[in-house]
């Protein structure tokens, strides 16, 4: 694969903020800074941007630090007009060099690092993807919320005057939910009960209508994936969510360059730590947590219930291997078998 530099002229790093972008044009071929500019995070900061762009030369790329976040409108902008985006993460301030930060600088070090870089990442895509990915943050921050609610509910009926807790004593969540939701003040309580009281129905009814938003948000998630990739429904293991997380990080074909890549991305590939004459790897806790929470879900299921995956499991422990890394060696499988699956949809796919 050739480099960025042997494609294009010039690079356009941008720093991205929720009002205002910071660009800067770079030279390829020497890394040197042409142009620098600040404009407004709105349709006429764009079309600036892209001005100033054009009048570098039509060999460019656009090197951008949140393309699913702050600089979402520009990389949609930009795709529209057919330009060249190259996706880039945030660094972390211990990676700037002296510690320096400031907008202008953080543009020049995006484009710079885009030129040195072997692979190039794609934004991700929009339309199915993007309202998955919608979906996916709505449900989730809604069974967050029920949860902690649920939780608070425990807590409460534990700490409880005996009147009201000899009535939750030996019942289940559900149980207590829809006991505590019909629960009715007696005036004739003291403060503590009443007021005790007046909080369990509130939460109550806070986890109901959390657990059915939930649904609505999964029910429409069920929708999105059906119409664009039913296949996956069919592997083993993977249901809605764990579908709809899956297409959210691949996005699209070639988004990633093959299968050990995914993998990366989903922090199931194993890291390299080897030193002297030690030879070993170590586990991987970065990429998307989401996508590895995925995976881990699949695993989870096949060795529950496929017997393929818990004979190989047999197998590897009778090896010396532990759970954990059964475990990880499963998710890599899986990573791939995905992968590929994602990459060549059958004929008849969408």
């Amino acid at each position: 694969m050739s480099m960025l530099a042997d494609q294009v002229d010039v690079v356009i790093g941008v720093d991205t903020h929720k009002h205002t972008h910071s660009a800067a044009v770079v030279l390829s071929s020497t890394g040197a800074v042409m142009t620098e500019t600040t404009v407004d995070a709105d349709p006429g900061g764009y079309l600036a941007l892209l001005d100033l762009a054009e009048a570098h030369g039509p060999r460019r790329a656009w090197a951008i630090e949140g393309t699913g976040s702050y600089g979402a409108g520009l990389t949609r902008f930009l795709e529209e007009t057919g330009e060249q985006v190259i996706e880039l993460e945030r660094p972390e301030r211990a990676r700037r060099h002296g510690g320096a930060k400031s907008d202008p600088l953080d543009a020049i070090r995006a484009a710079r690092e885009a030129l040195g870089r072997e692979h190039l990442a794609q934004p991700r895509a929009r339309g199915e993807r993007a309202a998955l990915s919608v979906l996916l943050c709505a449900r989730r921050s809604a069974v967050e919320a029920a949860t902690a609610a649920q939780r608070q509910l425990h807590a409460l009926v534990v700490a409880a005057p005996e009147t009201l807790r000899a009535r939750f004593r030996a019942r289940s969540t559900a149980q207590m939910v829809e006991m505590a939701a019909r629960l009715r003040v007696n005036d004739q309580s003291d403060l503590e009960t009443r007021t005790t009281a007046e909080v369990l129905r509130a939460l109550a009814r806070r986890i109901r209508a959390m657990t059915a938003e939930a649904e609505v948000h999964e029910a429409s998630i069920v929708a999105v994936v059906r119409s664009w990739r039913p296949d996956l429904l069919g592997q083993f293991g993977v249901g809605p969510i764990v579908a709809a997380t899956l297409l959210c990080a691949w996005s699209h074909p070639g988004r990633c360059r093959d299968d050990a890549a995914f993998a990366m991305l989903a922090g199931a590939a194993p890291i390299p730590a080897s030193s002297g004459l030690t030879t070993r790897h170590r586990l991987n806790r970065y990429g998307d947590r989401q996508l590895n929470r995925a995976l881990h879900t699949v695993v989870i299921c096949r060795l529950r219930y496929d017997p393929a995956t818990r004979a190989y499991a047999q197998k590897r422990t009778k090896e010396g291997k532990s759970p954990r890394e059964i475990k990880r060696c499963l998710k890599r499988y899986v990573a791939r078998q995905l992968y590929r699956q994602l990459e060549n949809p059958p004929l008849d796919s969408p």
